[in-house]
């Protein structure tokens, strides 16, 4: 299994300790069963859309607290639903490279899926706490009245919605932008999924006529959710820009700089990886447990927000250095 295994994988260096050794193997195994099926890798990107949408109807219910040990059960039928999604979403990737069956419109399901769950999510969670918010009001000394169950649900919606939109969405969309970076100082421009936002609006500007909506609309999202990486990443684009210049691209480039750009951003891909599923669902999974689930956005909004900063600042400064020794 080892060599087949590792062939699904984008690269070892990309994956923590958690997805290398527990979920991508189990991954392979479900990807080995949708390819005897004959099941494309975007159909079960669907399917993990739609499972992961569904943990948000377990989610709404209060835990042990509230609700006793059903509310604890149907917590941790969501926990488990999250997990199914994550799955999938882990197979369809390991499935396309085993098949070959890779796809634009796989790529682009494949940024979005996370944000499919999520929404849903994040608004039910907002529902709870108007039904379920006595430990909150206790920790502040407020009234439980009418009045101030609907100004506090205003407020946490208002977190929701940044914790959401400036948190999940555009923490996720950055790591996600690191991790393609990374494999393409390692693998090269075929390696990677390094899209930019100039060859998108080309790839829409030339969609035929008859081409899906669907597509069209798919497409013109991604544009939008490329600019928004490059926004962040402007000494990274410098470093882009640069290379294509002097050295027509990636695999022109010194390898020595090659090298050390991989390895300093091996380390920085360590906390990057915090930003991703596993360590942001572990947290949104204690908090709706212990029945406080307006704490993940506090922790999204706050603790998650210096992290990103410091990956974002510590990346940036990394191709700074290298786009100056290649000047």
């Amino acid at each position: 299994m080892n060599e087949n295994f590792n062939k699904t994988l984008k690269s070892a260096e990309t994956e923590d300790w958690l997805d290398l050794h527990v979920v991508r193997p189990f991954c392979y195994w479900w990807a080995v069963l949708f390819a005897k099926l004959d099941i494309h890798p975007n159909t079960v990107t669907i399917m993990s859309m739609f499972v992961g949408a569904a943990s948000a109807l377990f989610f709404m219910h209060g835990s042990f607290y509230y609700e006793g040990t059903t509310g604890l059960l149907l917590n941790v039928v969501a926990i488990l639903l999250l997990c199914l999604a994550d799955i999938f979403d882990c197979t369809d990737g390991q499935l396309a490279r085993m098949t070959g069956k890779k796809s634009r419109l796989g790529r682009i399901l494949d940024g979005v899926a996370g944000f499919t769950w999520f929404a849903p999510i994040y608004v039910l969670l907002v529902y709870r706490f108007y039904l379920y918010h006595d430990i909150e009001f206790g920790w502040l000394g407020i009234e439980n009245n009418e009045q101030n169950t609907i100004i506090a649900t205003a407020v946490v919606f208002v977190l929701g919605l940044i914790s959401g939109i400036s948190g999940l969405a555009g923490q996720q969309r950055l790591a996600d932008y690191y991790i393609q970076a990374h494999l393409f100082f390692l693998k090269g421009e075929k390696g990677s999924e390094l899209d930019n936002s100039v060859q998108q609006q080309k790839i829409y500007d030339e969609m035929p006529d008859d081409a899906p909506l669907y597509e069209r609309i798919f497409q013109k999202s991604y544009i939008g959710y490329t600019q928004k990486q490059e926004k962040r990443t402007p000494q990274f684009q410098r470093l882009l820009q640069t290379l294509k210049k002097n050295y027509g691209g990636v695999e022109g480039m010194p390898y020595p700089l090659r090298e050390e750009f991989r390895s300093e951003s091996k380390k920085i891909i360590f906390w990057n990886g915090l930003l991703t599923f596993n360590f942001r669902s572990a947290w949104l999974f204690l908090f709706c447990l212990l029945d406080v689930p307006v704490m993940n956005f506090v922790f999204e909004i706050v603790a998650l927000g210096l992290l990103t900063y410091y990956v974002n600042r510590r990346h940036e400064k990394l191709s700074a250095k290298i786009t100056e020794k290649l000047a």
